[in-house]
């Protein structure tokens, strides 16, 4: 049967969608790959140069990793996910946890139990903030010294001296060793630089996205498990692109049922490039 006089036969009009598709679909990368891409201020590792460090800059050091690359105020805040580390005199804190009856892990003192509570935080977890199902035996915070976070072994003593800093406790943590060998040299040498890291380079896949913003520190994926945001392990049989790309830039918009809101940092849009946020949200819809 012949279509009526002008309207157009089911081929042509499929040819037509098809090109319509096609079109849409180079007109969206023509104009990603025009868009102006913003460098991220994604955790990266800080310039360390131990010859210049003092026990201040050492401090400041810590706050900023602990604010910062360390994620620890994504779960240590006000909410409730875990102790509230600002709001407590962590010195005092600390002395009384490792003289509690039910303390049994190897730290005597605020040092060794803060560095403890860093590098095996499951060797001694605070009654009521375990893994769900654990009993209080395993705790839900990765070891800072292990990926996601990846802290290095100066980055931690920072982030000690921080804590023991803050409510103007006494800090024990020496200064790194290079900076104390050389601190009683002439002023007039030439003190030697730790090596400056570079800024990590676009992510390009998921998984490179993933890892360079941490976010298996907070939600399960590739493999690993958190309980502090919505597992990303078959989002996209639960959300579209739209979706999934507002969860990342807007995440207080919607909230995902049973969690708090306040926790995802509302600053992915500005600190990944548009190439970063598209490819990540395109590799989710991905994960069935």
């Amino acid at each position: 049967m012949e279509p009526a006089s002008g309207t157009d036969s089911p081929l042509l009009v499929l040819v037509k969608v098809i090109t319509f598709s096609l079109g849409l679909a180079l007109l969206f990368t023509l104009v990603a790959n025009t868009l102006p891409q913003i460098e991220g201020e994604a955790p990266v590792d800080e310039d360390i140069e131990l010859g210049a460090l003092t026990m201040d800059s050492f401090i400041a050091l810590g706050e900023t990793v602990f604010t910062g690359k360390g994620t620890c105020t994504l779960c240590h805040n006000e909410l409730g996910r875990a102790p509230d580390l600002l709001a407590l005199n962590i010195a005092e804190t600390a002395q009384a946890r490792v003289q509690d009856p039910a303390y049994s892990a190897r730290a005597n003192d605020i040092e060794s139990y803060l560095r403890e509570s860093l590098l095996q935080p499951s060797a001694f977890v605070v009654k009521g903030f375990g893994k769900k199902g654990t009993n209080d035996t395993e705790s839900p915070m990765p070891a800072a010294d292990k990926p996601p976070i990846g802290l290095s072994s100066i980055e931690i003593d920072a982030v000690i001296a921080f804590m023991q800093a803050k409510d103007g406790n006494e800090v024990t943590v020496a200064l790194p060793e290079d900076t104390a060998a050389i601190a009683g040299d002439s002023e007039s040498m030439e003190t030697p630089a730790a090596p400056v890291a570079e800024a990590p380079a676009s992510a390009t896949t998921g998984e490179e996205i993933i890892a360079k913003y941490g976010c298996a520190a907070c939600h399960s994926v590739l493999g690993t498990e958190s309980p502090v945001g919505p597992p990303l392990t078959g989002i996209g049989a639960r959300l579209d692109a739209a979706r999934i790309r507002e969860g990342i830039v807007a995440p207080s918009v919607e909230i995902a049922q049973g969690f708090a809101p306040g926790i995802m940092p509302e600053n992915f849009a500005d600190r990944m490039t548009a190439r970063e946020l598209e490819n990540l949200v395109q590799w989710l819809t991905t994960q069935k």
